[in-house]
């Protein structure tokens, strides 16, 4: 992350994004602590998801609805971390980008690392013992 908050998107993302017509994106905070950065078709539905949810969810519609803030990718494929999502997930300079399928993930690197080697330590969740790898 450079100094005013941008990122470079990866080429193998940028050009999938770009191949799609995507240039803007809507960035929300994650349950554990790190950002989910949407590209705009896919913010909808979950958005449309999280906005469905019944009222003992309405501290999470908060979370992710009330903090969500639509980005664009500029010209030289950047995108501006706002402020105050940046200070949320405690992004400065060293940042872990992860493809997660719809969506992705932006990480403080060393905390990605140390909940990665968490996860790596942990028993394998029932739901991938029959996963093939």
């Amino acid at each position: 992350m450079d100094g005013k908050g941008r990122i470079a998107m990866p080429v193998r993302h940028r050009e999938l994004l770009s191949a799609a017509g995507v240039n803007q994106l809507t960035i929300t905070k994650h349950p554990e602590g790190a950002l989910m950065i949407f590209p705009r078709p896919a913010w909808e539905p979950f958005r449309a998801r999280v906005a469905a949810l019944p009222m003992d969810g309405i501290g999470w519609k908060r979370v992710f609805l009330g903090n969500a803030m639509d980005v664009e990718i500029d010209a030289s494929s950047r995108v501006l971390v706002p402020p105050e999502l940046r200070k949320s997930a405690g992004l400065e300079r060293d940042v872990m980008l992860l493809g997660m399928g719809s969506h992705f993930e932006l990480w403080d690197a060393a905390t990605h690392a140390a909940y990665e080697a968490r996860v790596m330590l942990s028993a394998m969740p029932e739901s991938l013992k029959s996963f093939s790898f």
